[in-house]
């Protein structure tokens, strides 16, 4: 048997437990991402329609937009974890 086949497979079986673990973080990020995007536009708009601070508010929900759009790209399009 090839001694290098034997060296690597710890490496390949290590380097796929790292991309299981960054799937799992990306997917808490992307959850906490469409969370606060909802949160900032619903902030932002009891800002704008109430006449509190129209400026911010106005702020706010277009930043809260550009926020999940960024987020649907990357649901879209996640990054490759195959390690192998």
């Amino acid at each position: 048997m090839d001694l290098s086949l034997l060296l690597q497979s710890p490496l390949v079986n290590f380097a796929q437990l790292i991309g299981a673990y960054l799937i799992e973080i990306w997917d808490f990020l992307i959850f906490i991402g469409q969370i606060s995007g909802v949160i900032i536009v619903l902030i932002g708009a009891i800002l704008w329609f109430t006449e509190v601070n129209m400026k911010r508010g106005r702020g706010l929900v277009f930043s809260g937009i550009l926020l999940s759009i960024v987020i649907e790209y990357f649901v879209l399009f996640p990054p490759n974890f195959v390690l192998v």
